[in-house]
C-alpha cells in the first residue's frame, strides 16, 4: 500500500504511459497488417503485433497501467488531502518568539505606540493587504501568525485530481466498456465482409450501449443506422437509436486541391418516437441526438457509376465495361482471367506542373549503357517551380489474379500537359505502401491514345516489323552502296524485335533478355558488344530504332487511311515520348489499359459517432489541471510572524520582531520582505543593548 500510494510510483506509471503514447503517435494505429509487414519486415511486424503496438490505446497492458495510475494517484490524493485541509486552517501562531531568529528573512524594530494599539494597527494592515492572521496573547507579548497564498496547496489537489478524472474519462470512453459488454453478452468480433444488414446479432451491440466510438458512412440519398467499431482483429457493429439520411454532401476546395469545407445536410429519424430532425454537420460543429454525437470525419465515394473503355495493349478490339465503385467484375483477356475491383473516383486532382527542368527524356540522348533502374515515372514534373492545375478526374481500380495477388492502378480521364507534351497518365503500384508510378502515353492530333496504341500493336506484329525495317533500310541506304541494304535491314529488324520483347529471344551468349524496351537493348549491348564499342553502338542502335519506329508509325497510319504524318516538331515530340512510353509499357503489368469514358458521381459522408460518458470528466479534469498547474507555479504559500512585546523602559513603545518564510525560495521573496519591513518599520532604530 505504501508503494502504491507513493508519488514515485505514480510518476513511474505516468512515464510509461507517456512512452506508450509516443509509440502510439509514431506508429500508425489500426492499419492493415500488410502495411506493417512492408514497413517493419516480417520479424519485427510480428513482434510489435504481439505487444499490441498497433492498438496501443486499447491494449490490455495500457489499460492496466492506466487503472493503476488512477488507483495510485487517488490514494496519494486521499492520503494528503486531510493533511492539506488541516494545514489550511493553521496559522502557526504558537511558534516561540526565539525561533524567529532562525529564519533567513527577519527584522527587528520598534513602534511608537503601546502594544494594544500596535496590535490593532498591524491587524488592520494585514487584512487590507490580503493576509489572513490569527493572534495569540501571551504573558509577555502577542504572537501574530499570518498566511498568504494558500491556493498553492489547493493547486496540488486540483492537479492530481485532474489526472484521476482524465484517466477515468479515458477508461470510460475507450474500448474497456465495449469489451466488457461483449464478454457479458457473449458477443464476438466479426471478421468477414458483405452487407451490414446480413451480419448476425452475435456481432452487434444494442443501442443502449453506454460508451462507444465508431464510424458511420452514409451515401447521398441513402440512410444508415449502424456504426462500425474497429477492433484489433475485426469489427463490431453498433446499432444506433436513430437513422441518418444524407440529403446532400457539400465539399469546397482550396486552389491547391485540399478540401477546406466538409458539410453534410442530414435528417435524423428517431426509432422510438418516429420524429425527424433536420441538421447540418460541419467540421468542429457536431450534432448531438439522444446522447450520441455525430462529428464530420471525412468523405468517401458512395458507389459512383463508371463507364470504362478497355484498350488491349497487345492489339484487338476495344470493349466497354460498366461498374460501380466498391463493386467488381471479371476481366478476360486472352487466356488470362482477372478480377477487376473498382476502388474509387476522384473528380478533382490538383498537381504541380512546373516547367523548370522537366523530367521527360529525349530518346536520342539516352545512353543505353547506363543502367535503367525505374521504368515508370511520377505523374508530375520534378520541377521546383510550382504551377498548380486541376488536371481532371481520375479513377482507381485493382486487378486481382487467380492466386489472390492484386495490383492497384490509377488512371486519369483527360490528357495532361507535361513538359510541352500532352500525355495520358496511367499509374500503378505493387503495394499500398508505394507511390504510384505513371506510364505517360502521348496523345495524337485528336487528343486520344489511338495513335500510340496502333503503333504498339504494329510493333508486336512480326510482319509489320519486317515491313518497317525494310522501308527504313531502303531510305537509309546510300544510293552508291546498295550492298548495305540487307545488313541494314537485318539490323533494323533485330533492333525492333529486341525493343518489342519478342518471346524467347536470347543474346549471343544464350542468356534470356528483358521483356523488351530500352532495357533489352541495353542488356544486349552490355553482353555482346565490347566495352570500347558500346557508346558508338548504342548511338547507332538508337538512331536505327527511332527511324524504324517512325516508319512503323507511317505504315500504320497508311493502313488506317490517315495519311502520312507531318514531319514537324510536334510529330518529333510525339515520337520521342512514344519511344519512352513504349519502352515503359513492356513492364506494364496489365493486359488492357482502362480509360474512363463517363461517370456519375455519388458521394458519401463519413461520420464519427460517439457516446462518451467520460467526456465531461475529461473536460473537468482539463480545467482542474490548468488551475492546479497555474496555482502551483505562480502562487507562493507565504507565512509571516510578528512578535509584539512592550518595552520596559518606555511603556508607550512596542518592540516588534518579524520573520517571513515561503514554500519556494525565490529572489523576489527578499524584495517582498524588504517592502513589508519598510511599511511596518519605517525607521528601524539601533538594536537594543540586550540583543547586541
Amino acid at each position: 500500500m505504501e508503494l502504491l500510494a507513493s508519488m514515485r510510483f505514480a510518476i513511474a506509471l505516468l512515464t510509461v504511459i507517456c512512452i506508450a503514447s509516443v509509440i502510439g503517435t509514431v506508429v500508425k494505429q489500426r492499419e492493415p497488417l500488410n502495411n506493417y509487414v512492408n514497413q517493419f519486415g516480417p520479424f519485427w511486424s510480428e513482434l510489435f503485433g504481439r505487444f499490441d503496438l498497433y492498438t496501443v490505446y486499447s491494449a490490455w497492458w495500457f489499460l492496466l497501467i492506466l487503472a493503476f495510475l488512477v488507483v495510485s494517484t487517488s490514494l496519494c490524493v486521499a492520503r494528503h488531502t486531510p493533511k492539506i485541509l488541516r494545514d489550511l486552517k493553521t496559522y502557526k501562531e504558537t511558534v516561540r518568539e526565539q525561533s524567529l531568529q532562525a529564519f533567513k528573512h527577519k527584522a527587528l524594530g520598534h513602534l511608537a505606540m503601546n502594544p494594544e494599539a500596535s496590535l490593532q494597527q498591524i491587524s488592520a494592515w494585514l487584512a487590507a493587504r490580503g493576509w489572513k492572521a490569527r493572534a495569540q496573547v501571551r504573558s509577555n507579548g502577542v504572537m501574530i501568525g499570518a498566511r498568504k497564498g494558500a491556493g498553492h496547496k489547493i493547486g496540488y489537489l486540483a492537479a492530481h485530481s485532474a489526472i484521476v478524472l482524465i484517466c477515468l474519462g479515458g477508461l470510460f470512453d475507450g474500448d474497456l466498456i465495449v469489451r466488457a459488454l461483449m464478454w457479458a453478452q457473449g458477443k464476438a468480433v466479426y471478421q468477414g465482409g458483405g452487407l451490414v444488414s446480413e451480419v448476425r446479432p452475435e456481432h452487434r451491440l444494442s443501442a443502449s450501449n453506454p460508451s462507444f466510438r465508431g464510424n458511420l458512412m452514409v451515401p447521398e440519398g441513402a440512410r444508415a443506422g449502424t456504426a462500425i467499431l474497429s477492433m484489433p482483429n475485426g469489427v463490431v457493429l453498433q446499432d444506433l437509436p436513430f437513422d441518418v439520411e444524407l440529403k446532400k454532401f457539400i465539399v469546397e476546395y482550396y486552389s491547391t486541391g485540399m478540401p477546406k469545407l466538409f458539410a453534410s445536410e442530414i435528417v435524423i429519424r428517431d426509432h422510438d418516437t418516429g420524429q425527424t430532425r433536420a441538421a447540418t454537420v460541419k467540421v468542429n460543429q457536431p450534432v448531438t441526438h439522444r446522447g450520441v454525437t455525430l462529428y464530420q470525419s471525412s468523405f468517401d465515394d458512395g458507389g459512383s457509376q463508371l463507364s470504362l473503355r478497355a484498350r488491349p495493349l497487345a492489339g484487338g478490339t476495344p470493349f466497354e465495361i460498366a461498374g460501380q465503385v466498391g463493386g467488381s467484375t471479371e476481366l478476360v483477356s486472352g487466356d488470362q482471367k482477372l478480377t477487376l475491383e473498382f476502388s474509387g473516383l476522384r473528380v478533382i486532382n490538383v498537381e504541380n506542373l512546373g516547367q523548370d527542368g522537366g523530367s521527360a527524356t529525349d530518346v536520342r540522348k539516352v545512353d543505353l549503357v547506363d543502367r535503367v533502374q525505374q521504368h515508370l515515372g511520377s505523374s508530375a514534373s520534378d520541377s521546383k517551380s510550382k504551377q498548380l492545375h486541376n488536371i481532371g478526374p481520375s479513377f482507381s481500380y485493382k486487378l486481382r489474379d487467380a492466386a489472390g495477388q492484386a495490383r492497384e492502378f490509377n488512371n486519369y480521364m483527360l490528357p495532361v500537359d507535361l513538359d510541352g507534351q500532352r500525355v495520358m497518365l496511367a499509374g500503378m503500384r505493387e503495394t499500398p505502401a508505394e507511390a504510384f508510378r505513371y506510364l505517360r502515353i502521348p496523345v495524337d492530333e485528336k487528343d486520344g491514345m489511338d495513335g500510340w496504341l496502333s503503333l504498339r500493336s504494329a510493333l508486336l506484329d512480326p510482319e509489320q516489323r519486317a515491313k518497317a525495317a525494310l522501308r527504313y533500310a531502303q531510305a537509309a541506304t546510300p544510293t552508291d552502296k546498295p550492298q548495305m541494304l540487307p545488313q541494314l535491314q537485318a539490323t533494323a529488324l533485330r533492333t525492333l524485335t529486341l525493343f518489342a520483347g519478342a518471346e524467347g529471344l536470347k543474346s549471343e551468349s544464350g542468356a534470356p533478355l528483358p521483356p523488351g524496351g530500352l532495357p533489352a537493348l541495353q542488356q544486349f549491348i552490355e553482353r555482346d558488344v565490347p566495352e570500347a564499342e558500346r557508346s558508338r553502338v548504342s548511338e547507332v542502335l538508337l538512331r536505327i530504332l527511332n527511324g524504324s519506329l517512325f516508319e512503323l508509325y507511317k505504315l500504320e497510319r497508311e493502313r488506317s487511311g490517315q495519311g502520312a504524318p507531318a514531319t514537324d516538331a510536334k510529330t518529333q515530340a510525339f515520337m520521342t515520348q512514344a519511344v519512352l512510353s513504349l519502352s515503359d509499357s513492356m513492364f506494364y503489368p496489365a493486359p488492357v489499359l482502362l480509360q474512363l469514358a463517363d461517370f456519375k458521381q455519388i458521394q458519401a459522408s463519413v461520420f464519427q459517432v460517439t457516446r462518451a460518458p467520460g467526456q465531461l470528466m475529461v473536460y473537468l479534469g482539463a480545467v482542474l489541471l490548468i488551475v492546479g498547474v497555474l496555482a502551483m507555479l505562480y502562487v507562493k504559500d507565504r507565512r509571516l510572524w510578528i512578535w509584539l512585546e512592550p518595552t520596559p523602559a518606555q511603556p508607550e513603545q512596542t518592540r516588534l520582531r518579524m520573520a517571513l518564510s515561503s514554500t519556494r525560495e525565490s529572489p523576489d521573496l527578499q524584495t517582498e520582505f524588504e517592502a513589508l519591513r519598510r511599511e511596518l518599520l519605517p525607521e528601524e532604530p539601533p538594536a537594543p543593548k540586550e540583543d547586541a
